[in-house]
């Protein structure tokens, strides 16, 4: 199964806890979210990788220039640190430029440093779509237009080869919990026209309500962006985990409700 679909898969999935022989640790059972918690580290931060996966995150998120090759080093680095406590670890690199050297050779370093999956941006090269790198997926970042055809537009993105899953660059209205039906239509009309995986950022401190409000665009990822604080961050991935556990829960409710009427 590729990478990110298991990891959108995992998420939604009660792993029970234990450790191997007498002296292995238990560990408490990981119980079902509504979505994968991806933790994105704009800058390197040493141990920050490994502390995230401790605090609940899924998966990781590395930003990369596509030109300093000793920034590809320190995430590597900071991956094969975090792989020591994670048998599942999904990696994903967020490149932002660098694209006119991009080629077969770039992908394949890439996926040396341990990385599963890259993020593209909407103006990067379309031929790097097809470029076939064994085991390394591809992403793209969709903007929000304020134009009425935009969905239709952007529904010819599934007639491309190579996409994995798609980051929803959607700039919500700030009061997400009162966000109203006509509100959610404008993003919900491109969400229904791209029909892939889909990402989205959020904030540390998004609340139950708000989180209501983007479950109607059907996530499979949430990203949350560390801080400088490491401390602050662990605490933030704990309550969004809490957070997604809880909307799982009761989307489980609901739908045992509706079996028995």
């Amino acid at each position: 199964m590729p990478k990110l679909q298991d990891m959108f898969t995992q998420a939604r999935r009660a792993q029970s806890g234990g450790g191997m022989g007498f002296l292995g640790k238990n560990k408490s059972e990981i119980k079902p979210k509504a979505a994968a918690l991806v933790v994105e580290f704009p800058t390197v931060q040493a141990g920050g990788a490994e502390a995230a996966l401790k605090a609940g995150a899924d998966g990781l998120l590395f930003t990369w220039d596509g030109k300093d090759k000793a920034a590809l080093e320190a995430i590597k680095e900071e991956i094969t640190s975090a792989s020591s406590n994670a048998t599942q670890l999904v990696v994903g690199l967020q490149i932002t430029n660098g694209f006119a050297q991009f080629n077969r050779d770039t992908l394949n370093l890439i996926k040396e440093q341990g990385v599963n999956y890259i993020i593209l941006p909407f103006t990067a090269p379309a031929r790097i779509l097809a470029v076939e790198s064994k085991d390394l997926e591809k992403v793209v970042t969709i903007p929000m237009r304020d134009d009425p055809f935009y969905p239709i537009h952007i529904r010819n993105l599934t007639g491309l080869d190579g996409i994995a899953a798609v980051v929803l660059d959607f700039a919500l209205a700030k009061d997400l919990a009162n966000m109203t039906i006509e509100d959610i239509l404008t993003y919900q009309a491109v969400r229904e026209a791209v029909r892939f995986p889909a990402f989205m950022h959020v904030p540390g401190t998004l609340q139950e309500d708000e989180a209501h409000t983007l479950r109607t665009l059907g996530l499979q990822a949430m990203v949350l962006t560390a801080g400088k604080d490491s401390e602050k961050t662990q605490e933030q991935i704990r309550s969004l985990r809490v957070l997604l556990e809880k909307l799982q829960q009761e989307e489980k409710e609901n739908e045992t409700s509706t079996l028995r009427h």
